[in-house]
């Protein structure tokens, strides 16, 4: 295990979360819902698309220097510029994790699941993270001390039953890694009540808040799930990879609402 935080240290991340949320919203949000110009990075598992904008660039650039500004010493990985290494080799990694537009091909769509994403991790495990969706005028963060709507704490739905539960991923015909993780996906789809895909971060954010009990993903990057881990387990879900481990680094990921549930959906995934 890695360095744990203080009262004092949640209370301030929070208040810096917020900050962080609000220089974010201040590039994306002006160019929500306009004309932009898309750039394709290239080929991700077997797409050949994989859009990135000015505001998700701009966006990582002002959260970038807020970090540097107040911790200067913690290191930062982002999505579109990449890892920076701050702390010395003798201190805990205290590591800034961004995505500042998880959700791009929503965004350029004018649909409003993108989620701006930051985590802050000790090298072992994601402590606080952050979804703001400044659209909706939805900020989610967890914490060690619970997950948090705009303030309110939030639970997951108490379901321990697949059969009653609701199931989502993002895209069920090009976001996973491979034809075998599609079926095990299948498998958990086909014995829930309810199946509701394509909503990038913003499922999580349902799971967290009580909505969707079940959310199920491939070929993940860290920045695409750490931020979105304490809030899960902060409203008292779980998440893991498809082997019931750490998904820290990303890959095949599962979050649901109760342990129960969660013991279930990693049966059929691993067949």
């Amino acid at each position: 295990m890695g360095a744990s935080l203080t009262p004092a240290d949640i209370a301030a991340y929070r208040i810096f979360l917020d900050q962080l949320a609000e220089a974010a919203a201040e590039v994306t949000l002006p160019l929500f819902k306009r004309p932009l110009d898309v750039v394709n990075k290239g080929r991700k598992l077997d797409i050949d698309y994989d859009p990135v904008t000015e505001a998700d660039q701009q966006a990582e650039k002002v959260i970038r220097q807020h970090i540097n500004a107040t911790y200067p010493t913690h290191n930062i990985l982002g999505e579109e510029w990449g890892a920076e290494t701050n702390c010395a080799a003798d201190e805990t990694p205290w590591t800034w994790v961004l995505d500042p537009i998880d959700g791009t091909r929503a965004y350029i769509c004018g649909i409003p699941t993108w989620g701006t994403l930051v985590a802050l991790n000790n090298g072992t495990q994601a402590l606080v993270g952050m979804l703001d969706q400044p659209y909706l005028k939805e900020r989610y963060i967890g914490t060690p001390n619970g997950s948090f709507l705009n303030g309110e704490k939030i639970t997951c739905r108490p379901c321990t039953d697949l059969t009653q539960a609701t199931v989502s991923t993002t895209d069920p015909t090009q976001f996973f890694a491979t034809d075998k993780d599609v079926a095990a996906f299948n498998r958990v789809a086909g014995k829930a009540r309810l199946v509701r895909n394509g909503y990038d971060c913003y499922a999580y954010a349902m799971v967290a808040a009580g909505f969707i009990d079940v959310v199920i993903e491939s070929g993940l990057e860290a920045y695409d799930i750490q931020a979105l881990i304490p809030i899960i387990e902060g409203a008292g879900g779980v998440v893991s990879d498809w082997r019931g481990e750490s998904v820290l680094q990303g890959g095949q990921v599962v979050a649901s609402a109760t342990p129960e549930l969660h013991q279930q959906v990693l049966s059929l995934l691993q067949g």
